[in-house]
């Protein structure tokens, strides 16, 4: 049955039953913990049809506030006509957090500026004035996911025919959030003169219409590695004025896109004396170290099994998903988001649910069950196939940072900081990283975990205009190690596929 649900001034429908935090995640509402219930943050303002404070509300926000009309969207339930309104700010499903590098304000803008990152998997934006002031920002689910959950799959849809409509969707998209942007920040489109799209080669090669042909087979090549500013309008994003210059970052090689060199430039890699690693954790995990030999960056394919793909209960992190697991007293216990059954289990949890495994003897080091399906919590299992999933995903993390390091001469040792970038990584347990082989051993304790940081780069290109050239030459030194023809990368990638 339908609910009318009122949500900011707009009416929409929303099915009797549906959590609420659920129900406005949809429609961009943020939920800091992940509808866990532990942060208090996703406060509204509301009336009508909705179920009884729960006790988590009653101990987060305390009698007073409840009586005034106040809840928490992630343990509130929708159980009949309602109106919703939001408290402060907060738009985004997607963790856009990531700390701006220090750099001298000088933006490519005169009114306001936008920075959006093109994930794979997500997309977000962050809306600027020419002061250097966060206006806004909006997120969601890259669209382009009805074709693939890879970048593989889009590209094989590509050569189906399905080239132009990949295209329109992430326009369209952009376009949307952009929009939305602006809204919230309650300016107009029209003054928006300026912007800065990042994204792997292949998704800035979606959206500009450049064939990806050349990226599906040996030597596995691209015509374009940008690093250009082309106009609004000849990229079809209608949000803005069509004159609009919109920077495209350079790529360093096919499959080491944008997203890292913005990133890089987030952590001012370029800047260090010190040995560095990053990487983003995803479908397609990118790594790059920084030595005083240079820098050198590969690409692996880890498959999709982190981002719940490829698993059989596999999912992403939104209400229903188990993302912590645990062992206590000799018990397998986990923690699913938004409380109640669990639907699946998310990256995050895959990761603590194998680690717990080994704990407990249900998984040896080569990755066996001896005991078949493991119950995480029912009915979500892990089974023998999923088990080779994560191996697989983890040894080509792992095989590739060992490659680098070798490859540059040095030992984990030797390594100041290793940087974990992208959404993955945010709610990543390193400790349970490490423990499974996802990252090795001796750079745990040297992880600084730092979001969303391809996004914060772009927007520091969006604001300093010198910073976005040095960028470019940066990103023009970087030697790419080619891993498929790689012997060293071979032998550790077998190895690393231990537990």
């Amino acid at each position: 049955m339908k609910c009318r649900v009122i949500f900011n001034g707009k009416e929409y429908e929303a099915d009797r039953g549906v959590n609420t935090g659920d129900f406005l995640s949809a429609l961009g509402f943020e939920l800091i913990c992940g509808g866990a219930g532990k942060c208090g943050k996703c406060r509204i303002l509301c009336s009508g049809g909705l179920s009884e404070p729960s006790a988590t509300e009653k101990e987060l926000l305390g009698e007073e506030l409840i009586k005034s009309g106040v809840r928490l969207a992630c343990r509130t339930y929708i159980t009949g006509d309602c109106v919703i309104n939001t408290e402060g700010k907060g738009y985004a499903v997607v963790k856009g957090d990531g700390i701006l590098p220090e750099f001298s304000l000088c933006p490519s803008f005169k009114k306001h500026g936008v920075a959006v990152d093109i994930g794979t998997t997500t997309v977000a934006a962050r809306l600027y004035g020419a002061d250097g002031t966060l206006l806004s920002s909006a997120s969601g689910m890259n669209p382009q996911r009805r074709y693939g959950g890879d970048v593989v799959s889009r590209m094989e849809a590509a050569l189906d025919g399905k080239g132009g409509e990949l295209a329109s969707v992430i326009r369209e998209y952009v376009s949307e959030l952009i929009k939305k942007a602006a809204s919230d920040a309650g300016v107009s489109t029209d003054g928006i003169d300026g912007a800065v799209i990042t994204g792997n080669t292949v998704m800035l090669s979606f959206l500009t219409k450049t064939d990806t042909e050349p990226l599906t087979h040996a030597p596995f090549e691209t015509s374009r590695l940008f690093g250009e500013t082309v106009s609004a309008g000849d990229i079809g994003l209608t949000a803005l004025p069509k004159e609009t210059g919109v920077y495209l970052p350079r790529c360093v090689s096919a499959f080491v896109g944008a997203d890292i060199v913005t990133a890089l430039t987030a952590a001012r890699i370029e800047k260090t004396d010190k040995t560095v690693v990053l990487t983003d954790i995803g479908t397609n995990g990118e790594i790059v170290l920084k030595n005083n030999n240079g820098t050198f960056a590969c690409s692996t394919a880890a498959g999709p099994a982190f981002e719940g793909a490829g698993i059989s209960a596999g999912m992403s992190g939104s209400s229903g998903a188990i993302d912590r697991v645990w062992v206590e007293n000799g018990k397998i216990k986990a923690r699913v988001i938004g409380g109640g059954e669990p639907a699946g289990i998310c990256g995050s949890g895959i990761v603590d649910a194998v680690a717990a495994l080994l704990d407990t003897e249900l998984l040896d080091e080569t990755g066996f069950m001896e005991d078949g399906d493991a119950v995480i919590l029912p009915p979500v299992t892990l089974t023998q196939k999923d088990i080779r999933a994560v191996q697989l995903a983890k040894s080509a993390i792992h095989a590739g940072i060992i490659t680098l390091l070798k490859t540059a001469g040095v030992g984990c040792g030797d390594v100041d900081t290793l940087y974990i970038a992208g959404g993955f990584g945010s709610y990543l347990d390193v400790s349970n990283a490490a423990k499974i082989g996802l990252i090795p051993a001796e750079l745990e304790k040297k992880v600084k975990v730092i979001g969303n940081a391809a996004l914060s780069g772009a927007s520091a290109l969006l604001l300093s205009e010198p910073l976005k050239q040095s960028s470019d030459c940066y990103a023009k030194s970087i030697k790419t190690v080619n891993l498929a023809a790689n012997p060293l990368f071979v032998s550790e990638y077998t190895e690393k596929m231990m537990f």
